[in-house]
């Protein structure tokens, strides 16, 4: 029976202690901002709010949700990430399909792997990219926000590596049985690569969920903005120009601004435990070769 040595125990409380701290330190202020989105606007606006409300309220919520332009802003970045996501994972699946194939099945492949890494070290630039998008007609449109970083190709060798521990046996059988590469993608390599596949939705759905950016630059009208736009011309009004700053920021109180933040987070929040079991898995697979 193996026996934990005094070292190693050692290691494992200081280990747990220091990650403990370093989730209360990163779960503090997100707590601090759902007490303030609870308590009453006076108080709030004071600063006499910590880690307890202040005459406990949901009046900030109530506006928030009475927020057409709030509302509308969520239907953008939900549409944005569930569309998004399924694109970019189907995109980059196929893509590590075909490339975690040698060159005997694949001949073309070294030359599209390194395409693939070329574009992880240089890029067109904004004003290039801004222009495409301008001579492609997708200003105000939410392809705009899809269509440039469908393809990650980070995620594409992750997925690649972890194609390639697939058994070669299963894929041969496949082909035995009259099947070609896409039953065997989708038969095979699919329903045994959920740890990667998860991994893959996570960093795209937070990528898609936080992105603000490209919203700001590529959306023109107040109603086309995703969440994570529309919250920062809430925060940071002043340095908003290309339309009517008024129409999206409610010169609000302390309290719906918490609210409005904590809403935005809290998509994730819900979804990130669902996917943390595979997550682990799905970054290490494939690192370690025999």
């Amino acid at each position: 029976m193996y026996h934990k040595t005094l070292p190693y125990r050692i290691f494992s409380v200081f280990n747990y202690a220091l990650l403990g701290v370093i989730s209360i330190v990163c779960l503090l202020p997100l707590f601090h901002l759902l007490m303030v989105s609870l308590s009453s606007t006076a108080p709030a606006n004071a600063g006499l709010v910590s880690f307890w409300p202040v005459g406990f309220t949901f009046e900030a919520y109530a506006k928030t949700f009475d927020n057409v332009n709030f509302l509308t802003s969520l239907g953008v970045s939900l549409k944005r990430t569930i569309l998004g996501t399924a694109l970019a994972l189907m995109v980059n699946a196929l893509a590590a399909y075909a490339l975690s194939k040698d060159t005997r099945v694949f001949r073309a492949r070294n030359i599209y792997l390194w395409y693939f890494v070329v574009t992880m070290l240089f890029t067109g630039g904004l004003i290039p990219s801004y222009i495409l998008i301008l001579k492609l007609g997708l200003l105000n449109n939410l392809l705009a926000l899809i269509l440039p970083g469908l393809v990650a190709v980070y995620n594409i060798i992750l997925l690649l590596n972890f194609f390639r521990t697939v058994p070669k046996e299963l894929e041969e059988a496949v082909f035995m049985d009259g099947a070609g590469h896409f039953r065997s993608f989708f038969s095979i390599y699919l329903p045994i690569s959920l740890p990667a596949i998860a991994t893959i939705a996570l960093f795209t759905m937070v990528g898609h969920w936080n992105a603000y950016f490209d919203g700001l630059i590529y959306m023109k009208v107040a109603e086309k903005l995703p969440l994570a736009s529309f919250m920062q011309t809430v925060i940071v009004a002043d340095n908003m120009t290309g339309f009517d700053v008024s129409v999206v920021v409610n010169k609000s109180q302390r309290t719906i601004k918490a609210a409005q933040i904590f809403i935005g987070a809290l998509p994730i929040l819900i979804v990130y435990p669902f996917l943390q079991r595979f997550f682990v898995k799905g970054v290490v697979i494939g690192a370690v070769k025999e």
